[in-house]
């Protein structure tokens, strides 16, 4: 029990890394001794140093004969940017690691565990589902070859996203807005449909404040030119050429969100529902389903909060929340 709630510390952390680590992933790392933390560290902008060389550098001394709790791997690989991981951890003093996911990067995948275990250090690997979504981005990017996407829709009690005429500012509530504009601060880049920029040029940026700074690239789903300063996307299917996004968030509207999802590419739905009813445009277009046995995915409900008047409901796919996933 102690094992997956300091685990579950260091994904926390870890959360303080995204997205400014890419292109490495995000990790975080707890030292503990006698039951109380030591250090903490977790992947600076950049990607370097690494979460343990963080936290190894913070304990100094007092790391001999403490407990290191990583959400991934120590590397095993060598790089002009720092020594490897996994020969930090041997050169520390620390009595024990624990590990709650495998590094699926070949130069690692197992390589850093074994390289740590050989040099007398007890070391040990807990599945954790809480670490494997911390780095669901990164976990995604290395076995698919492609982005974790989120899809965000803002709908209305009976699943329209605008009134007739288009007009969609603003279905949500402020608390709910800025909800958003947080999860933006967490995305490596962002896409709206080619329908979305034209009719209303959206900034896409974060309006947080201290967050500025964090706002995510900016994508459109279209074949055609794109303006100064967006990037273009042709197909969903496109996004296993997205180099070195881990995260992306679809913002909509329903021809970009139903492109993305007909192609099966959604790992996570973020429904933001206001309390309105509105007879409007819908959420998605056209699926092409001729039966309801056809209906697309299994979702599973992972998170629901008020968010002022509004309900936010969070969905995962299984691969994005219950297991690692393998090469």
């Amino acid at each position: 029990m102690d094992d997956a709630r300091w685990l579950a510390a260091a994904a926390a952390l870890a959360a303080r890394a995204r997205p400014a680590s890419r292109p490495n992933p995000g990790v975080g790392a707890v030292l503990v001794k006698h039951g109380k933390v030591v250090a903490r560290g977790w992947t600076q902008p950049g990607g370097r140093p690494h979460a343990e060389a963080m936290a190894l550098a913070a304990a100094g001394d007092a790391a001999r004969g403490a407990t290191l709790y990583v959400t991934l791997e120590p590397c095993a690989h060598q790089s002009p940017r720092g020594p490897a991981c996994a020969d930090l951890v041997c050169a520390s003093g620390v009595a024990r690691i624990v590990i709650g996911c495998m590094d699926p990067d070949p130069r690692t995948s197992g390589a850093g565990l074994a390289r740590i275990h050989a040099a007398g250090i007890a070391a040990e690997y807990l599945p954790s589902p809480t670490c494997a979504r911390s780095l669901s981005g990164y976990l995604i990017s290395r076995c698919l070859g492609r982005p974790e996407v989120t899809l965000k829709l803002a709908l209305s009690l009976d699943g329209c996203i605008a009134i007739a005429s288009g007009e969609s500012q603003w279905i949500t509530g402020p608390q709910a807005r800025a909800h958003t504009h947080a999860m933006r601060a967490k995305a490596d880049a962002i896409l709206v449909g080619g329908g979305t920029l034209r009719a209303d040029t959206p900034r896409l940026d974060v309006r947080l404040p201290g967050l500025e700074d964090r706002s995510p690239q900016r994508w459109v789903l279209t074949r055609g030119d794109v303006p100064e300063g967006w990037n273009r996307l042709p197909s969903p299917q496109a996004i296993a050429g997205m180099e070195g996004i881990q995260y992306l968030f679809v913002e909509g509207g329903a021809g970009a969100a139903s492109a993305f999802l007909r192609a099966g590419l959604v790992d996570r739905l973020l429904i933001y529902r206001a309390p309105i009813l509105i007879g409007g445009r819908p959420a998605l277009a056209d699926f092409g389903l001729t039966s309801l046995r056809d209906a697309h995915g299994q979702w599973r409900l992972a998170e629901r909060r008020q968010l002022g008047s509004d309900t936010l409901e969070v969905y995962e796919t299984s691969h994005s929340s219950e297991q690692p996933l393998e090469r």
